[in-house]
């Protein structure tokens, strides 16, 4: 019994360590406020700032989370005490990711606002735009013949 708790407990810590997917992170609250000395150019000159940004910022946390899960699948199945080595967490980058999400939403709010007659495209546009292609690339490898 008690190895089983303590089996649970390293197990529960070691989930906890592992970086999150971004898919999962919601946008941060931020004021459409601080925007509304902006004209119709500036916003979106920022909106656009903003999603290179977050796409930067999402390939990062993406390849930091796929690290964590191949190395905890690999722990746990190899040699369990490794997974102590993981780095764990999210940090300051997924931070700054909420941050700029939410920004990019008061944006958007503000636009509508002013009438500006912006287009803005969801952020996960250009990220699953290019996760389909990176798919597509690596399918078309498999099938290459050596």
């Amino acid at each position: 019994m008690r190895k089983l708790i303590a089996t649970g407990m390293v197990v529960g810590v070691v989930l906890s360590a592992c970086a999150s997917n971004p898919d999962n992170f919601r946008a941060a609250d931020v004021s459409p406020i601080q925007y509304r000395p902006y004209d119709c150019d500036q916003i979106g000159s920022e909106s656009a700032r903003i999603s290179r940004k977050v796409n930067d910022l999402y390939d990062n946390l993406k390849k930091k989370a796929d690290t964590d899960a191949w190395q905890m699948g690999l722990g746990l199945v190899l040699f369990w005490p490794t997974l102590f080595f993981l780095e764990g967490g999210d940090g300051p980058e997924a931070t700054e990711y909420k941050q700029l999400k939410g920004e990019y939403d008061a944006l958007q709010q503000e636009s509508i606002g002013k009438k500006c007659n912006i287009t803005f495209k969801p952020l996960d546009a250009d990220i699953k735009a290019k996760v389909a292609a990176d798919n597509k690339k690596a399918e078309q490898s498999k099938k290459m013949p050596e």
